[in-house]
């Protein structure tokens, strides 16, 4: 690594995760899901956490070679079912309200020329066990945050045309941007950036707009929101009352969506990396809030797998990012989405989150259906805003109220 001061740029990232990512406190049991080959910075994350006095800290190893021979290998009966000390595992981090931290550094094309069929039963079966712990997270009952850590093969990916080592180094150099590592006091600028965030959430969820309109080229959409929803940005807050940033980076407020009130067209702007391939191109027809049409340019049977989980043909999320935002300025595509949903506005396709709506974390699956909220076990975002997008927010009384002109606020 020849990247200046590189040590010490890993030990604030690692700060910045344990402390703004899901802000450790004494007695916490924490997890760290990360893959094998980015040791450096879970050694430091381990060791900030219990220096921040974490009870107990548990490493999820990943990599991406077992993923890979996995999907390619394994039984149909062991490919469509996790083995059972899998949920055991889940359920000890559920039953101990474990802060998740979540470092992604994946291949994106790991899985290329994999069955997707082989894909979406794993995935499926995956979901049976992790359901529990998936549905705490998503209702912010327990504080959780996904970071990036460069890596030579998703590195190789974003900068195709550099030697694996400037190419590495280039990637943390742009990831440390993104979250403000090259700052004085990164956690102070975190937390002005996240004023600015609420600031703009705030305004919205004043104004309670029945429903927006986005057009640009390729997209004419009208989305319906249910009465009571919650914009949301920056940080949030678990149930127990204790502040953590989900996303590092963030540029984004974003609510959920009444799933039974879309209608129109809409056109992905950047690729989407999913499951080890690469999705591009894709459009989507929406009616009555469901999926009736849908292809993709490149990864169209991967797509249409997505489709086929319940809940997969509707949205859960819809949200505002500006164009001038330094991700998309840096005219970098990352093929991640934690850091492409940060360049342009994005929406989910299936699970929405319960925080979205007032005291939606208090309701049932059944309840928030009612609602408007999308149920699913699926929640894949995918980019579609761009320097082109208008958005409208219209109001119950048909006042209409301009939001984004040229991909930034009006």
């Amino acid at each position: 690594m020849t990247l200046p001061n590189f040590d010490q740029l890993l030990d604030k990232y690692a700060a910045l995760a344990v402390d703004t990512g899901v802000g450790v406190k004494p007695g916490d049991t924490v997890y760290l899901q990360v893959a094998t080959d980015q040791r450096p910075l879970a050694h430091r994350i381990i060791e900030t956490a219990y220096a921040r006095g974490a009870a107990e800290v548990q490493v999820w190893w990943q990599d991406d070679f077992q993923k890979r021979q996995d999907m390619l290998h394994l039984a149909d009966d062991r490919l469509k079912q996790q083995a059972p000390q899998t949920k055991v595992m889940f359920d000890y981090w559920l039953n101990h309200a474990a802060k998740r931290i979540t470092v992604t550094s994946s291949d994106p094309d790991n899985l290329a020329g994999v069955d997707p069929a082989r894909v979406a039963a794993y995935q499926s079966g995956f979901q049976k066990s992790y359901a529990a712990l998936s549905a705490a997270i998503s209702g912010n009952q327990i504080a959780w945050t996904i970071i990036g850590a460069a890596s030579p093969k998703w590195a190789a990916k974003v900068f195709p045309d550099e030697d694996p080592e400037t190419a590495t180094d280039k990637l943390w150099d742009a990831i440390f941007k993104t979250v403000r590592i090259y700052e004085t006091d990164p956690e102070a600028a975190w937390a002005k950036h996240e004023a600015r965030l609420r600031e703009k959430a705030d305004w919205l969820n004043a104004e309670q707009f029945d429903a927006l309109h986005y057009q640009a080229p390729g997209t004419d959409l009208t989305v319906g929101l249910p009465t009571g929803h919650i914009w949301n940005g920056g940080s949030g807050e678990n149930a127990k009352g204790e502040v953590f940033t989900a996303n590092m980076p963030t540029e984004e407020v974003f609510t959920a969506p009444d799933n039974r009130r879309i209608d129109g067209t809409v056109a992905s702007t950047k690729p989407l990396s999913y499951s080890g391939s690469i999705l591009q191109d894709m459009h989507f027809t929406f009616k009555n809030g469901q999926v009736v049409s849908a292809h993709a340019g490149q990864g169209d049977a991967v797509l249409q797998h997505l489709l086929a989980i319940p809940g997969a043909r509707s949205l859960g999320e819809i949200s505002l990012v500006p164009d001038p935002s330094p991700i998309s300025q840096s005219g970098l595509i990352f093929f991640s989405t934690l850091y492409d949903e940060n360049a342009s506005d994005h929406m989910a396709l299936g699970m929405a989150y319960p925080f979205s709506l007032e005291g939606g974390t208090k309701l049932t699956p059944a309840e928030l259906t009612a609602r408007g909220l999308n149920v699913a076990d699926t929640h894949v975002d995918f980019m579609m805003g761009s320097a082109q997008m208008a958005i409208d927010g219209i109001k119950k009384d048909g006042t209409v109220v301009p939001i984004f002109r040229n991909g930034d606020w009006a």
